[in-house]
């Protein structure tokens, strides 16, 4: 009696198992959008470095107790800041928190502030860091925003 046997060889099961794998590397990446992801995450860290930058130059101008001073020295260099207010002025807070342009896109307007964006992001008015210094007034705080959207990221 002749005995059939049935089944896939070792080889045809290697070769699906190749095929999935090939195939899974082109579609993961369409459907999963972790670039988006990387921005909005690199986003959230400038606003809170620019934060951080905000506070600690404010402090080291009061340690300075010279309301007219035009700038102070941190550990980076010379940071220009607001007389009277004594917080970065617009030009200075991206350098002040440690960000670069060849990382994001950093504009500084007279009337808006500094806005910053991630390079890459598809739509920058959703997904940014604006940064507004105050005048020159005592008491007076920048304004820090983060967009509420982020889906341009």
């Amino acid at each position: 009696m002749k005995k059939q046997q049935s089944g896939f060889t070792m080889i045809e099961l290697i070769m699906v198992i190749v095929i999935l794998g090939i195939l899974a590397a082109f579609a993961i990446p369409q459907f999963v959008d972790l670039g988006g992801d990387a921005r909005r995450g690199t986003l959230q860290g400038a606003y809170g470095s620019i934060k951080s930058a905000s506070a600690l130059t404010h402090s080291a101008w009061l340690a300075q107790n010279n309301a007219d001073a035009a700038s102070v020295k941190v550990e980076g260099g010379t940071v220009a800041m607001v007389k009277k207010s004594g917080y970065p002025a617009d030009s200075a807070i991206a350098a002040a928190a440690g960000i670069i342009s060849s990382d994001f896109t950093i504009d500084t307007d007279a009337t808006a502030g500094t806005v910053i964006s991630p390079k890459g992001a598809t739509d920058k008015t959703k997904c940014n860091v604006t940064y507004k210094a105050p005048g020159e007034t005592a008491g007076t705080v920048p304004t820090i925003t983060l967009s509420s959207d982020l889906t341009g990221c």
